[in-house]
């Protein structure tokens, strides 16, 4: 008897330990219809994800949010999780696969941000932060909570880029950093009658090695309410939802965040193409930059047009001000750095061995196959874009010669055609004083924007110059 009872507690626990597993096993496909939509898939596109393939965890890392996820999330919609403005938030790190070469002591370096999630604001978004950082002066957009984090060496916060920290951290130890992000959403929107609409951030975590060799980043959306402001939304959302008929078409709330890898540029690449006094990577870096060389005789200048050497950004961008489509015998490295340019970071180690003729053989469906509708839509009308007409083109020469030189307006106004007579002979525009046309009888009508604004399409000019009378370094730029 004492046998059979035992029998039977045995085969009860393999019953329960059977269904256990059953469960786990059910709970870890749990979120793979999410992922790859309710299109039908075969098993080896499947099996050939990185988290089946064990190579791909060589460099893979996972980051977890200890903050619940909306519940108004649309399936084939990214999930934004809300925080409370100062609040301390858990964010683990954790390295997956093999981390045995790391057993003597090596730590990895990690770097955490907060960044815009609207593209219209990355390109402002040094100047955002600047003006954000003059209002609250020694005040950081994000902290880190270091009494509440765990396992992390070498904290460094710049003064000059509040908006993110770094630390090191052994993959061998469970490692967390309490992160706090000191300012709301509706900081950086416009005021409107009728109340404000908050702006969605994205927490970043970019990890390197200890030489600064890129390894992985990951990203999530969020926005940030006054205290106790999150917790209101979520209440808010789920009040929402349940009235809702159509549920099954919106995400569960998950109690966790998972950070999604995204592709970012190497640490290197990023440090070449943006400016000296720029904290973080953004298309902000590329802005364009209008300076030109003061000669020492700007008659010399004048007589003698050159074509000065163009920066980075300038050398995607044609005299109309339009991106410069990609050529088909670009390089590789050609490709990466248009990619760049023209706001495709994410997709530089997606394309890292396409040529131009490679990408733009890709037709419109496969973009949007591999970058989604979004981005995939914006790829291929940026590589069949082409140059966009300007609003007037002039042409002018110096008097004393006979080749005519283009001038494209787009602003249509005296201070942008003075800019482009100064760019175009390599001068200084603090040179050049007020412009003139000639009129009747030899008289000098000084030009207005609104004179620029009814030139005809594609007129002659020949200019002369005169010295102004208060200013020998000054001159007026005659148009006959």
């Amino acid at each position: 008897m004492a046998w059979a009872r035992s029998s039977e507690n045995s085969l009860g626990a393999a019953a329960d330990a059977a269904d256990n597993l059953t469960a786990d096993f059910d709970a870890s496909l749990s979120g793979l219809g999410h992922e790859l939509g309710s299109a039908a898939y075969n098993m080896s596109e499947v099996l050939a994800l990185p988290i089946f393939k064990q190579e791909g965890l060589e460099n893979s890392f996972q980051y977890i949010l200890c903050a619940a996820t909306s519940p108004a999330s649309k399936i084939n919609e990214e999930t934004v999780t809300y925080l409370n403005q100062r609040q301390s938030y858990e964010l683990r790190l954790k390295r997956l696969g093999d981390n045995s070469s790391f057993q003597g002591g090596e730590l990895l370096k990690s770097v955490v941000r907060v960044v815009f999630h609207d593209r219209r604001l990355q390109y402002t978004e040094y100047e955002q932060l600047a003006q954000w950082r003059s209002i609250r002066p020694n005040e950081r957009l994000l902290d880190i909570d270091i009494p509440l984090s765990v396992n992390i060496y070498d904290i460094r916060k710049d003064p000059t880029a509040v908006n993110k920290v770094e630390f090191q951290w052994d993959p061998n130890k469970d490692t967390s950093v309490a992160v706090q992000v000191h300012c709301i959403s509706t900081e950086f929107t416009a005021h409107r009658h009728g109340g404000e609409k908050g702006i969605p951030f994205r927490i970043q975590v970019d990890s390197y090695s200890i030489d600064d060799e890129h390894l992985h980043s990951a990203s999530c959306q969020i926005k940030v309410f006054k205290p106790k402001g999150a917790d209101r939304k979520i209440k808010t959302d789920r009040e929402k939802m349940e009235k809702k008929p159509d549920k099954d078409k919106y995400q569960p709330s998950y109690e966790y965040t998972i950070l999604t890898e995204v592709c970012i540029m190497p640490l290197h690449d990023a440090q070449q193409l943006s400016p000296p006094d720029a904290s973080f990577n953004s298309p902000a870096s590329s802005s364009f930059n209008s300076s030109f060389q003061t000669p020492p005789d700007i008659n010399r200048s004048l007589q003698s047009p050159t074509n000065s050497v163009p920066t980075p950004t300038e050398d995607v961008v044609d005299k109309a001000g339009s991106p410069e489509p990609l050529s088909p015998g670009a390089s590789i490295q050609d490709t990466q750095n248009w990619l760049v340019h023209n706001r495709f970071g994410n997709y530089v180690r997606t394309f890292n061995n396409f040529a131009g003729a490679d990408l733009l053989r890709l037709t419109r469906e496969d973009l949007v196959q591999i970058c989604g509708p979004a981005d995939g839509i914006r790829l291929f009308n940026a590589l069949q874009a082409r140059a966009i007409r300007p609003r007037l083109t002039i042409y002018v020469c110096l008097e004393s010669q006979h080749v005519y030189h283009a001038i494209f307006l787009e602003n249509l106004c005296v201070e942008e055609l003075k800019l482009k007579i100064a760019q175009l002979f390599n001068a200084s525009p603090s040179q050049l004083a007020d412009l003139y046309r000639q009129g009747p009888t030899g008289i000098h009508v000084i030009i207005t924007d609104q004179m620029v604004q009814n030139l005809n399409d594609e007129t002659c000019f020949a200019l002369s110059m005169v010295k102004a009378e208060n200013d020998e370094n000054r001159y007026h730029v005659v148009f006959k």
